[in-house]
């Protein structure tokens, strides 16, 4: 695309060449994508890649207008991968009306990408409320004080005064409870994705999906 000013630099121009991860083979894959994913998060982890669990997390209206944004991985089992936010945001509506998502994970220094296509649905109370008394006092207060994704016609100072409103009614008390439009959300997996860099843009790519009570292993071309 043209450029019309010469300091900046044509970001069609930019290059990186994978060429320091470890490839991604068949025989050397874990045959459940939860494990796999398990391994890489850890090593992520031990790595101390920069924050490992982002995770940039894809919903579509009714209208079928998508819309995407990152949020936190705060778990991952057996039945897929969950995350936490107000019940009202954006995003919230979205998967009320379309639970059909998509979520990617990247951890640049490992040249390595996940991307998850699944199903969301409602975490329990019960562990909802186990997160949420997990989280720091402050984050609690704020979870009463954000209406997510409202517009705020009073700007910052909108916001302050409701954290106030917020910080002046729990002041004498750490049982801050969960607000009943605030909690977790699992995403069950239809499609596991593992991407590994590798050098000339000829990426490993192996598909996991499910298949007679396991899970079948393809390779994607880059």
């Amino acid at each position: 695309m043209p450029n019309d000013n010469s300091e900046l630099q044509p970001i069609d121009s930019i290059r990186t060449d994978y060429a320091h991860g470890e490839p991604l083979l068949e025989e050397n894959a874990n045959p459940d994508p939860i494990q796999q994913f398990d391994e890489w998060m850890r090593y992520a982890l031990e790595t101390k890649q920069p924050e490992p669990n982002a995770m940039a997390l894809a919903t579509v209206n009714a209208e079928g207008q998508p819309s995407c944004r990152y949020v936190l991985l705060r778990g991952y089992d057996a039945r897929g991968f969950a995350f936490f936010t107000n019940y009202h945001s954006a995003k919230g509506h979205d998967l009320a009306q379309n639970p059909k998502c998509a979520a990617t994970l990247w951890w640049e220094g490992l040249e390595r990408q996940v991307r998850i296509t699944g199903i969301a649905e409602l975490l329990s109370a019960k562990e909802s409320d186990e997160y949420f008394f997990s989280r720091p006092i402050g984050s609690r207060i704020g979870a009463w004080t954000s209406p997510q994704s409202q517009v705020l016609a009073g700007g910052r100072e909108e916001l302050e005064r409701l954290l106030n409103l917020a910080s002046a009614e729990y002041a004498t008390t750490n049982n801050i409870p969960r607000p009943q439009f605030w909690g977790g959300y699992l995403i069950r997996p239809t499609q596991i994705e593992f991407w590994q860099g590798r050098s000339s843009r000829l990426h490993d790519r192996l598909l996991y999906t499910p298949n007679e009570g396991g899970w079948k292993i393809e390779r994607l071309a880059p």
